[in-house]
């Protein structure tokens, strides 16, 4: 069955159990929680830690699994976006080492899936970038597989500054790679954390990417995202995306949500659909971010049983 919940990375001042007293109240069934290792964020939405996995222990997992079931609300993955593909080796292999922490503290928690990015060079092509995906993510993948924990890349093609120009920072943006990339790992344990706001961004068909990678949808993300045209027609599609796109709430957006859920739900995905809130206008605030999830949350529930 569907459930709703939300990214916890909107929240960054609250303790996991606030966290999961506020979706509970609020109706959410699930949060995807953040795992950063604790120190300073290098961009927005990033360095939040609500569960610290650097030394993730038994007695650690038992006390969040014990305070989740208490406040009746699942974790419905860990997430973690850096860029492990960092042309800086050293850099990416602190990425790297994170990764595998949260796959061993998914087991722990019993959480089935860890959502991240492949990660990219973005001064290289695909082909350049791919003998350095290959030997980063086969063993992490084997990794997971054998630990019995799924891998949900998210599609955000993270090339929206000057810093991540021209390729982006994570391969994983659409279909034709994500066909590569599972004839070259082909586990079924690496999948997707779906998100239908980066193909609006592309022009492309989110539907279609679903129904063609339905046994990939390991976890979704609900974020929309706004086009304006005008901006569009003055600066073309080669400008930096935030000059002419918006990331919204759900609902204030170009994603049409209902088709959205009608070809979620063929797909036999039953998993999480977790809002992620990127949207500068609910910013403010504490109390702006909460209602941004609320008001979310209230328009989402009419796609779900």
């Amino acid at each position: 069955m569907l459930s709703l919940g939300f990214v916890t990375a909107i929240l960054p001042e609250l303790s996991l159990q606030e966290i999961a007293r506020f979706a509970k109240e609020t109706g959410y069934q699930a949060v995807e929680v953040m795992c950063w290792p604790p120190g300073k964020a290098e961009r927005r939405y990033a360095g939040i830690t609500h569960i610290d996995t650097v030394n993730f222990t038994a007695d650690d997992a038992k006390a969040v699994k014990d305070m989740m079931a208490a406040e009746g609300v699942a974790i419905s993955g860990l997430g973690y976006y850096p860029n492990p593909l960092v042309a800086d080796q050293a850099e990416g292999q602190v990425y790297i080492d994170h990764i595998y922490k949260l796959i061993t503290a998914a087991k722990m928690l019993g959480v089935p899936v860890v959502n991240t990015f492949v990660g990219r060079d973005p001064v290289k092509s695909v082909e350049e970038n791919w003998p350095r995906f290959l030997e980063v993510w086969k063993p992490l993948v084997a990794f997971a597989e054998d630990n019995g924990i799924n891998i949900g890349i998210e599609n955000c093609p993270m090339s929206f500054s000057r810093d991540e120009w021209p390729g982006g920072k994570n391969l994983a943006t659409s279909p034709s790679i994500w066909r590569r990339m599972y004839e070259d790992i082909p586990s079924a344990n690496f999948g997707l954390n779906f998100d239908p706001s980066h193909f609006i961004l592309q022009h492309m068909d989110y539907c279609k990417a679903m129904r063609d990678f339905a046994p990939r949808l390991h976890h979704m993300h609900a974020k929309d995202v706004r086009i304006d045209k005008e901006k569009l027609d003055d600066v073309g599609v080669f400008a930096y995306p935030l000059q002419f796109h918006t990331p919204k709430l759900p609902g204030l957006g170009d994603v049409d949500w209902g088709k959205f859920f009608s070809t979620l739900t063929e797909t036999g995905y039953n998993g999480a659909v977790c809002v992620e809130v990127e949207d500068r206008a609910f910013e403010g605030s504490l109390e702006n971010r909460k209602a941004s999830l609320r008001q979310s949350y209230n328009y989402l529930k009419q796609f779900v049983p």
